[in-house]
Formats: structure tokens, C-alpha cells, sequence
């Protein structure tokens, strides 16, 4: 069953709400009537960005009024997370480097310690156990920023909370809060201008680029991530500088594939290569995993975007050491998500998008469970599915997905 709790019921309800016949959206999104029609009725996936991007501008909605927002039900996994969004709001809102919102805070050191041990659930996607302490570390990061002992504190204030801020940035960003995940870049984009540090301003431009307005601004955000790019260049001469100057070349092959320049986005990927040669392979280590194991992660997800599908998706996956994942959670379950949605578009291999999706979810279930393009992905492939072990596996995901089933 389709309906309104998929992007394709609610394309046909925007559509008509909009007082538009199919072939003047499909005119003015750039795409055919008859894959818009299926769509519409649950039998292709809308799961590629530059699709939902055009379809959201020639509505004139946003990429959430379309793509849906924060789906909550009874499976915990997927609704739990959604709790830690209200503190994380309050301590982003109230907060200020010159305006502290407490009074009292925890020493420094044992604040920077802590930020440490979050850090591998927030690669884990564990939204749950990074809300526990998040606000507070934000909230007490903040008072310390604001009065610090010494130049030393101040810099070790400022530098714990931009990592604060990105786990921030990606726990709201991921659970469908768009707007909360710009202010937390903000607020890191805010503590990092004080560092003066060309580093640190690097992971905030990489933070505002993946927070930016989507739907009729991804030549914005290409643009963002090359000036991005070549601002840092400079200063990325090793360690954290080049693991910073990769994952910022990678979200430009990202978002050039998107707006459908396959040459850049190739150039730009190839580029991501070619710094990732000057860093150890150990994505366990590197800062957002960057490394040539996430460079093919990534080059995956540059090539679903771009329409790849079925078995050549597959051969794209042979080439990542999936070993190399096993302490990144999120990635891990990222690039198995990319490869089942590539997986799904081919009628030949949707079993196989079965296992690799449902694999994605053992992997980090709090993420996947509210992924939007593997919600699309499930219910397109329920619609379709016909063999019954297919049918059950997928009727499973569903259920905790919150898709009728």
C-alpha cells in the first residue's frame, strides 16, 4: 500500500493542492510525466536528491513539506531519538559565546574528557545516548567559553565546543530538524571565528554546506563547498588540515552531482582521491572517517545520485573494504543504504537491495529507521515485491519504519 506517508502521495497531494496537471510539474522539474505518474502511484522511488530538490522548487515548498519530517510511531528506535531534539533546541537557543544560559559548570578538562567519549556514539548514529549529555556539555561548554581562566582555556573552550556543535549539527540534521542543524552551525561557525583558525574554519564551512537550503539552492551549496575548498587549501598542509580539505572536496563532488555535472563531480571526487593518499587509511581515526575507504564510500553515493543502478551500483561496492567500517556505524550503514537504493531501481537486483537495506538497518537503526530515501526505497520495493520471503523481510522494515504494510 502507498499512501500519504510516502514522497509519492505526497507529491500527488502537493501537485494538486498547487492546481498543477502532471505535465506541467514534470515541465517544470525538468522530469517525464510518466516517471512523475509512477511515482505518484508507489512504483518508482523518489530518493535521489536532484529529483526532490526540482520538484520541491517547482512547488514552491520546502525539501521537508515534500520529503516528510520527523516520522514518530511506536518502534523506539525510530521514535526515541526524536526526544533528545527539545534539550539540544533549548541549549542551542538560550546559549551565546558573550551570554551564557547556567551559571555553574563542570572543570574544563573533565568537559573536553567527556566530549571525547560522546564522539563514538555520535559516529555510531546513537542519538539517544549522545542527547543524554549534549545540552549539558553545550550549556557548561558556554559558560567556560564566556569566562575563561586563561588563553589555554579559552582556545580548549572554544575548540570542545565546535565539536559539540557538529554532533549537534548531525544528530538534528539526520532526525529531520533542518533548521536546528543550521544553528548549530552557527554556533560552531561562531566559536571557531574566534580560534582564528583556518582549520577549524574549514569544519564549519563543511558544516554549513551540509545545512544550507536544499530545493532550488544546490548550485548554492556547490559553490559554498569550492570556495570552501580553495580558502583551505592553503593551510591543509597535513593531519587534521587535509582529513578537513577531503570531506569539504567530497561534498562538492556530492553536490555537483546533483545539479547534474557529472564532469565536476568526477573531478571533484578525484581530487578527495587524490588527498586521501596523503592520509592513513584508517577511518576509525580520521575526523568524519575521511580516508580513501570513505572515498569509496562516497563515490557510491556520488554515483547513485547520478541514476547508477543495479549491478554496476554493485561493482562500485566491491571496491570498498567494508573491514575498515566496522567501528563507524554511521558510515558504515550509509554506504549499505546507497548501494540497496541503487540496488532497488533495477528490477534484476531487488533482492539483493533487500538484504543490503535491511543490513543498513542492523547497522545503525536509530539513523536508518528515519532515513527518508530508505523509507521511499521500502515502500517503493513493498509495492513491488512478489516472493513471499521478499515480501516478509520487507513488510518487517516497514513496520518499524512506520510505512503501512
Amino acid at each position: 500500500m502507498h499512501d500519504e506517508t510516502t514522497i509519492g502521495a505526497r507529491l500527488r497531494a502537493l501537485r494538486r493542492w498547487r492546481g498543477m496537471t502532471l505535465d506541467q510539474l514534470a515541465g517544470q522539474a525538468g522530469l517525464s510525466k510518466s516517471f512523475l505518474s509512477m511515482a505518484e502511484r508507489g512504483q518508482r522511488s523518489l530518493d535521489r536528491r536532484s529529483h526532490i530538490s526540482a520538484l520541491a522548487e517547482a512547488l514552491r515548498v520546502s525539501e521537508t513539506e515534500l520529503a516528510g519530517g520527523p516520522h514518530l510511531g511506536r518502534d523506539p528506535a525510530r521514535a526515541d531519538p526524536h526526544a533528545v531534539i527539545p534539550p539540544i533546541r533549548t541549549a542551542l537557543q538560550t546559549n551565546d559565546l558573550t551570554a551564557p544560559a547556567v551559571g555553574r559548570a563542570r572543570p574544563l578538562p573533565e568537559l573536553a574528557a567527556e566530549m571525547h567519549r560522546v564522539e563514538p556514539h555520535h559516529q555510531a548514529c546513537d542519538y539517544i545516548e549522545v542527547g543524554r549529555v549534549l545540552p549539558g556539555l553545550l550549556d557548561e561548554l558556554h559558560l567556560h567559553a564566556a569566562g575563561p581562566a586563561d588563553e589555554a582555556a579559552h582556545r580548549l573552550a572554544l575548540e570542545t565546543l565546535v565539536d559539540a556543535c557538529v554532533a549537534a549539527t548531525f544528530t538534528a540534521k539526520d532526525l529531520g530538524y533542518p533548521d536546528l542543524a543550521h544553528l548549530a552551525a552557527v554556533r560552531a561557525e561562531q566559536a571557531a571565528a574566534l580560534l582564528d583558525d583556518p582549520v577549524r574554519r574549514g569544519q564549519t564551512d563543511f558544516l554549513r554546506i551540509h545545512t544550507m537550503p536544499r530545493a532550488g539552492s544546490w548550485d548554492r551549496t556547490l559553490s559554498a563547498a569550492e570556495r570552501a575548498a580553495d580558502r583551505l587549501e592553503p593551510h591543509a598542509r597535513a593531519g587534521l588540515g587535509r582529513q578537513v580539505l577531503g570531506m569539504i572536496t567530497l561534498s562538492a563532488s556530492l553536490a555537483a552531482a546533483v545539479t547534474h555535472d557529472s564532469a565536476r563531480a568526477t573531478r571533484w571526487i578525484g581530487e578527495a582521491a587524490r588527498i586521501a593518499r596523503t592520509v592513513p587509511d584508517t577511518p576509525d581515526e580520521n575526523w568524519m572517517s575521511f580516508s580513501a575507504t570513505n572515498v569509496g564510500v562516497w563515490n557510491v553515493a556520488v554515483n547513485v545520485e547520478c541514476g547508477r543502478r543495479g549491478g554496476a551500483v554493485l561493482e562500485l561496492a566491491r571496491e570498498v573494504d567494508e573491514a575498515k567500517l566496522s567501528g563507524k556505524h554511521g558510515r558504515h550503514a550509509a554506504f549499505l543504504a546507497d548501494v540497496g537504493r541503487g540496488l532497488a531501481r533495477d528490477r534484476k537486483t531487488r533482492a539483493e537491495a533487500v538484504r543490503w537495506l535491511r543490513r543498513a538497518e542492523n547497522a545503525a537503526p536509530q539513523w536508518i529507521r528515519n532515513h527518508g530515501p530508505v523509507r521511499e526505497s521500502v515502500a517503493v520495493l513493498l509495492s513491488q515485491a512478489r516472493a513471499e520471503a521478499g515480501g516478509r523481510e520487507l513488510r518487517g522494515m516497514a513496520a518499524r519504519m512506520g510505512l503501512p504494510h
